[in-house]
């Protein structure tokens, strides 16, 4: 497997050679990736550009969302070694199709503007069905317009409109929410608001609870306002875009008359820019106990930063259903010299409790094994 390198307005994309994997191709970057002692990081499959959210659907057959690449594509290991062995392209030229969700048998995809859904999907993934829209009534805004999507407990589907800026007050209030739909496309509904940008979130599998990571603006400085974690309680909730940041700081456009303790506060702070993206509470039993209901988020990298940070996935340790700590997972993506290795963009867990983490800049999925 190879790629070639194209520019395009700056931007460094991935075009797919003929071959499927060669999980050695990228071993210099597998090498230089620090995780902690007993887990192993390996490349499951390298040929999917641009690869970000990720679901699991029957089988073990991972879907993968992309945003600038807009293909949908599904990977299948299917002699159970570790290593993508068949890619399958379920869809082409969609605009931005980041959020990807499975339930019974159909795969659902978040394109910027509408939801769609692609019926039995795992029987037909060398002939994918026409999708069938699910709601089409979303804006058509490219800033912050990529979209997460993941079915709730409640089995509903969720999904967030971010702001159309780095920092405004949009008229329209469909701006800056969280929002709910039920997986035929009815019953729409904001459960949340104030929310500049989250492209991640996940449920406590004790509490059931929603939380979900927040973006904060730029042009406040290297290591303001922080990026968030944000706990979603009751329909209504505000969590302070644009008017307060991080739950303690006014924005120095917007806050005006507005006071912080008038909305939501985070429930944890991450560093400034670290890009906080997607994230999963672990609920296998490979890893070692004290991972069972703790979350794993991956922290894409700053891209405006004086000195840039983040390029990692950390853990962040829960007690008592609140967070307590977070500490790197899986780190080197950004060597001492600055140099970008990878940027990490969703975190999966799999049947057999290994880990998957996608990387957008490679265009690959690492697997992440434990071993005592």
């Amino acid at each position: 497997m190879f790629f070639n390198k194209i520019i395009v307005s700056g931007l460094l994309l991935f075009s797919a050679g003929p071959a499927f994997s060669q999980p050695g191709r990228h071993q210099d970057v597998i090498e230089q990736l620090q995780l902690p002692a007993g887990f192993h990081i390996s490349i499951f499959a390298d040929n999917v550009p641009n690869a970000r959210s990720l679901a699991l659907g029957d089988n073990g057959t991972v879907f993968v969302g992309t945003m600038r690449q807009g293909a949908v594509y599904a990977v299948q290991d299917t002699n159970g070694d570790g290593v993508a062995d068949k890619r399958h392209v379920i869809a082409r030229d969609l605009y931005m199709p980041n959020g990807v969700a499975y339930k019974d048998g159909a795969l659902y995809v978040a394109e910027v503007n509408r939801i769609i859904r692609f019926d039995d999907i795992n029987k037909r993934l060398n002939n994918p069905p026409k999708p069938v829209t699910v709601y089409d009534k979303l804006p058509s805004d490219q800033h912050h317009g990529w979209k997460y999507l993941r079915f709730g407990p409640d089995n509903k589907l969720y999904t967030a409109v971010g702001a159309p800026c780095n920092i405004c007050n949009p008229e329209k209030e469909i701006y800056a929410s969280l929002v709910r739909l039920n997986p035929d496309g009815s019953d729409f509904e904001i459960i949340g608001r104030g929310i500049r940008n989250t492209v991640g979130f996940d449920w406590e599998p004790v509490s059931k609870t929603l939380y979900f990571s927040e973006n904060g603006r730029d042009y406040m400085g290297d290591d303001r306002p922080p990026d968030e974690i944000n706990q979603w309680s009751v329909k209504g909730e505000h969590f302070g875009y644009p008017y307060c940041h991080g739950g303690d700081i006014p924005d120095p456009e917007f806050a005006g008359d507005r006071k912080c303790r008038e909305f939501t506060a985070p429930v944890w702070k991450i560093k400034a820019h670290m890009a906080a993206l997607g994230m999963r509470f672990y609920q296998g039993d490979l890893f070692p106990a004290d991972f069972k209901n703790q979350l794993f988020v991956a922290q894409h990298g700053s891209w405006n930063r004086s000195k840039p940070h983040g390029y990692r996935v950390v853990l962040i340790k829960f007690r008592e259903g609140k967070p307590v700590s977070e500490a790197p997972f899986v780190s080197g993506w950004l060597t001492k010299e600055d140099k970008v290795l990878g940027r990490p963009v969703d975190v999966l867990e799999m049947p057999d409790g290994s880990v998957l983490i996608s990387d957008d800049e490679l265009g690959v999925i690492y697997r992440v094994n434990y071993k005592k």
